[in-house]
């Protein structure tokens, strides 16, 4: 990701078995192709983590947390990111709560628009 381009993690509501829960994407645009990246925590409980990262808000900004893993054995670097979401209220305090693509296709696209 360059870094002027700011990247925003949305939340809209969508409705099941009665409940309004919020589902969390990434929209861009990929060779002239609209997409909805589909982000998810890394566990169940983390929805609750969301919540309380998003406050009040509908918009929360996607972090990049680069890393590299050295295989001892090989001798071999993989690297990659890890993603976060975070917000600062107005005190200054800071919340953020990993995330990940949905499947590998929301993986593949979000590397697209990170480019």
């Amino acid at each position: 990701m360059t870094e002027d381009k700011t990247i925003f993690v949305e939340r809209d509501t969508y409705e099941k078995d009665g409940n309004t829960y919020y589902g969390y994407f990434i929209r861009g645009n990929v060779r002239g192709k609209d997409v909805r990246v589909l982000i998810v925590p890394p566990d169940k409980g983390g929805y609750t983590v969301l919540d309380v990262v998003f406050g009040e808000e509908m918009a929360a900004e996607l972090v990049l947390k680069p890393y590299e893993i050295k295989d001892e054995a090989t001798g071999k670097v993989i690297s990659g990111n890890s993603y976060a979401v975070r917000t600062v209220d107005e005190d200054g305090v800071v919340y953020e709560c990993p995330v990940k693509p949905y499947r590998q296709s929301d993986k593949a696209l979000l590397n697209m628009l990170l480019r």
